[in-house]
């Protein structure tokens, strides 16, 4: 090999190593960033629990709630409802085979309330409320109006972070119910319609199978998705910086960081319940 082709293969292997310390750098960065803010946070929540005289605006609250959640239950509902109907058509053939096609509501109940219903409203709030929200307040520190609200003794994490960060995590926790719902049902219809399994077969297996644990692991997954997805659209939101252009990749981040923050987050649960023979 000649020097020069070595010389190549260092450069290329040393560019690499820079740049997965750069991403490694970057994403250290980042989880702090957010445990900084989610102690803010959590300091304004616990002061208003604490104290009457502290307002956290509960009108802007409820007007978040509405637009991130009430405006998503539609997409949420066809989504999951199309899901919940090609799990189970996909899963009829081989559970025909085996003669036990009569399984398909018993292992739909509780891939949905356990995975795939949280799972689903999580990915569908990312995409519909997560990237509204980084834009908005981005925009906002690119139109200097969080200036404007620090030169005026307000916090911005107060005003702007905490009402957005509860929203996600109502929303989500309520549109995760609506998806488990959705999805069950369609499924139940599919089987009605392809398979013949009757509403009250269906109904019968589907509550012999579930536990109200299996509702609220999906709840608390969904809790925990909504307070990812809501501090990492905000802290996005926050660190904008070169304009419209910088308004644009805080929204792309926060689309991407939040996908990955809730699939890993989902990695870890899955591992802890089954630890504690929760699964």
């Amino acid at each position: 090999m000649s020097a020069d082709g070595a010389t190549g293969r260092s450069n290329i292997i040393g560019r690499f190593l820079d740049a997965l310390g750069a991403r490694a750098v970057g994403t250290l960065t980042l989880v702090g960033e957010l445990w900084f803010l989610l102690l803010s946070a959590s300091r304004w929540i616990i002061r208003r629990l604490t104290h009457r005289h502290v307002r956290l605006g509960r009108v802007a609250i409820v007007a978040q709630i509405v637009r991130v959640g009430l405006a998503s239950v539609f997409i949420v509902s066809l989504v999951s409802g199309s899901i919940g109907f090609i799990l189970g058509l996909q899963m009829a053939p081989p559970l025909d085979k085996l003669g036990q096609v009569e399984l398909v509501p018993n292992i739909i109940a509780v891939a949905v309330l356990r995975e795939l219903g949280p799972l689903i409203a999580a990915i569908v709030l990312v995409g519909f409320a997560g990237a509204s929200i980084a834009a908005e307040i981005g925009t906002m520190v690119v139109g200097e109006e969080v200036e404007a609200l620090e030169a005026h003794a307000l916090n911005p994490v107060r005003f702007l972070v905490v009402p957005r960060v509860i929203a996600t995590v109502v929303s989500l926790s309520c549109l995760a119910v609506v998806s488990n719902l959705v999805a069950v049902v369609s499924a139940a219809a599919m089987s009605k319609i392809v398979l013949k399994i009757s509403w009250l077969t269906y109904y019968n297996n589907t509550l012999a199978q579930v536990d109200p644990g299996d509702f609220l692991t999906g709840l608390v997954k969904a809790a925990v998705y909504g307070l990812l997805i809501g501090l990492i659209a905000c802290g996005n939101g926050l660190r904008v910086t070169g304009g419209a252009a910088g308004v644009g990749r805080a929204t792309t981040d926060t689309v991407v960081q939040s996908v990955v923050a809730v699939i890993f987050a989902d990695l870890l649960f899955t591992i802890a319940f089954y630890a504690l023979g929760l699964v």
